[in-house]
Parts: structure tokens; sequence; C-alpha cells
């Protein structure tokens, strides 16, 4: 292995998350930034994603997968102290920003003075879910499908019986549908979708395929190939009710149950990880536990939209490139606001807010998911018992991020203050 090499700013990842963190960190005034990317192109998960409806809030227009992280590679490739290592794993990840990597069979080490992990996230497979039955052909994740019919022209099967409404689950009912595929159903055991609204008319509604709600599979059938399953509905403990149980015949199983942070990487520099999210905690700088480490993008939380991940990745590659650089201030002189998940909210991004930390203020987003679908609902942010910030929701659901803007002046005055927690409710 080569003596390791210095750089400014390493960006793992070259997904959308990780194309706007490169590039932010370049125009921040980083002229060393390294961006690596296991495949053998950039843009991650967006290449096989040929549907269109990205790029709404960034582009103001309806982009394809590949068309929009065409948009950055594009940017990418027209600035100078940016470089690119393709077919490049990274095996480890210390403390202190070293990197050990894999390429074309040669170990080597990066020593950066930051590092953006922007790895996006891998998908719920069978194994999680412990569902009975034994192990034959025709079982696939969503996204597995949605590669094998995109990329490599590949039709899983003929008739499809999909797990979970998540949005790639919602996707690839119409595309398999699209194929000449017959989709039997979509099951999913919660008793509201999973996937955003658009999705559920675009994919679903407008092909006649029925949404079962609180129902779920409850075992595989067949020995070399899938048969069929057997499905039942669920209580509200999500309980199986035995006298609900039938077969529906397929032959193709698609599993869109959730998705989970790639956290391998922060787990081994000793990233301090939020049990919500399965990503990193970290503050209004995106800066996890370890200093110097940033995280963003699906590798940090879920995003529903790629415009919200690239955003963040955005800010994200300015403040790994303001810490290279120097310009971070270390102590904000004032103490640090934990900003914490109340009645109706499942989580809240970021944690922990410093004012004052930065070159310069700014205010910041809050982003949230709430637990349970609702109308007309009140988010509020409240310190030591005073609604510092109320916005009313005419819609409010999980599958869909909602962000709160608190202005800077705001946060400063709380730190001063002495208060140390701000809570995030829904009303």
């Amino acid at each position: 292995m080569t003596t390791a090499r210095k750089r400014g700013v390493a960006v793992i990842g070259g997904g959308p998350a990780g194309l706007a963190a490169a590039i932010a960190a370049r125009e921040a005034g980083c002229s060393d930034v390294l961006l690596i990317e296991r495949d053998k192109r950039l843009g991650g998960i967006l290449n096989q994603c040929i549907h269109d409806g990205f790029g709404l809030h960034m582009f103001k227009e309806a982009l394809s997968g590949p068309e929009y992280a065409a948009r950055y590679i594009e940017r990418l490739n027209g600035m100078d102290g940016i470089e690119v290592m393709l077919n490049t794993i990274v095996l480890d990840l210390s403390q202190d920003r070293k990197l050990v990597l894999s390429r074309e069979g040669e170990l080597a080490e990066i020593q950066a003075e930051s590092v953006v992990l922007a790895m996006g996230c891998r998908e719920r497979a069978r194994g999680a879910l412990a569902i009975p039955g034994h192990r034959p052909t025709g079982v696939y994740t969503a996204g597995a499908a949605q590669n094998f019919v995109n990329m490599e022209n590949i039709m899983p099967g003929q008739r499809v019986v999909i797990l979970g409404s998540g949005d790639i689950g919602l996707i690839m009912a119409r595309r398999m549908t699209l194929e000449g595929a017959k989709v039997e159903a979509v099951f999913e055991i919660l008793p509201y979708s999973s996937g955003l609204p658009r999705n559920i008319q675009q994919c679903l509604v407008d092909y006649d395929i029925p949404l079962y709600l609180s129902t779920t599979v409850t075992e595989v059938v067949g020995m070399r190939r899938l048969e069929g399953v057997k499905v039942a509905q669920v209580d509200d403990m999500r309980e199986i009710i035995p006298e609900t149980e039938r077969f529906v015949p397929c032959d193709t199983l698609l599993l869109s149950v959730g998705l989970i942070p790639e956290n391998e990487l922060a787990r081994a520099a000793g990233v301090e990880l939020d049990a919500t999210t399965g990503g990193p905690k970290v503050d209004d700088l995106c800066m996890t536990s370890v200093p110097g480490i940033f995280s963003c993008g699906n590798a940090l939380h879920v995003h529903d939209l790629v415009d919200w991940a690239s955003e963040e990745a955005d800010w994200a590659g300015r403040c790994a490139a303001m810490y290279a650089g120097r310009r971070m201030v270390e102590e904000c002189g004032l103490a640090a606001l934990r900003i914490t998940p109340g009645r109706g909210v499942r989580y809240v991004m970021p944690e922990t807010v410093c004012p004052g930390t930065m070159h310069e203020c700014r205010d910041l987003s809050v982003a949230l998911r709430v637990q349970t679908p609702s109308r007309n609902g009140v988010i509020e942010v409240v310190a030591n018992g005073e609604v510092i910030r109320k916005e009313r929701h005419s819609r409010l659901h999980p599958a869909e991020m909602v962000r709160v803007p608190l202005m800077s002046c705001d946060l400063e005055k709380c730190a001063a203050d002495g208060v140390n927690t701000l809570e995030v409710r829904v009303r």
C-alpha cells in the first residue's frame, strides 16, 4: 500500500448527494476535492430511474433520473480541482479521516481534511422480514427488479405481487405493467400507503392496480420457482388475523419495505448513529459526532425527493470545505441547542445546532417526518414552553418530509437566554 495521499475534501458516493457535495465543496473554495464512486459511472441510483418527476424544485422542470444526474455531472466535468475515482471501494474510514481504498485490485490510503458521507441507502430484503417459506427464484427487492428491467433489459416475471407501498414499489408496479406483466396487487401492512400521493395516483389508480392496506404476506409458496404467496389482514397491533388468510398465485414477489442508510463506514469511524433513521446524528452543519466527518442525502436519512437530498448535500459540501480550510469557528461561545421530536413527530434533522459556528449566520430548515397521517395539522417549535414557530399544514403524512424554517436570530436568542432544547411537535 502506498503512502497516504493528502486531500482537502473526500466525498464518498457519486450519486445525487455526492455530486452536489463535491461541486459545492469546490465552489466554496476547496481546490482539492476527491469524489469516490464504487460503480463504473456517476449518478448512483438515478441511472436506473428512467421515469420523470425529478428536478421539479431544483430545476423547475420534470426530468428523468439520468437527466437529473447529467445536469450535475456536466457541472462537475466543467470544474478544475475535482478528481473522480470510479470503480473504487472505500474499505475503511478512521476517526482521523484516513480512508483505505481498493481500486483495480490495489490498496491505497487517503488522508482527508474533511470527509462527506454520501453513500445513499439500501433496501430491506426478505431476511429482515422473516417471511416463512422456502427460497424460490422470483423474490426480489423492488430496486433490484428496477435494475433488471431498466438497465439489463431482463423481466423478472409476468405475474407480480408487491409487498409494501413505498415509492420504488409503486413505480415498479407501473413499470412492470407497461412491460406487459400482470400486477395482481400491492399489499401494505400499514393502514395507509407509505408512498407519495402522486405515485399512488399515477402508478396504481391510473392502471387499476389494487392496493390492500393493513395486509401483509404471511408465507412464500414454491420450491424452485415462486408459485404464489399467502396474504392476510392484520389488526391494529399488526398481528395476523388468521381467518383472513388467502392464496395469491404469482411468479414474482417484489419487496418495497423500507430503506436503510448505508452506515458501515460511519460505524467504522465511531460516528454516533440515530436509532430512528439508521443514519448519523448531525448538527446544523451536517457534521457528525466525529469532527470533520459530514453526512448528507440518503446516507443521513431517507429523502422522498432527490431535490431535497441535493440541497442538503450542497450545504454539507460547503461546510466540509470550510472545515478543511479552517474557516469554521471551533467554539461558538453559545451553548448548543438540542432539537428533539415531540408529540406526533417521528424524527427531526439536524439534532443539534450551535448559533454562530459559521463565518456567516444563516437561517435553518429543520427536516422532520410525522408519525401518522393527519389533516389540518399544526407543527410547532417550542422553547421552554413558548411556541417560537408555528406552521399549519392542510395535509401531513409520514411519506412526505416536512421542512420547517427557523430564523437565525431566534436561535441565537434561545441560546443566549439559556434554552438548551427545542421541541418540534404536531398539534
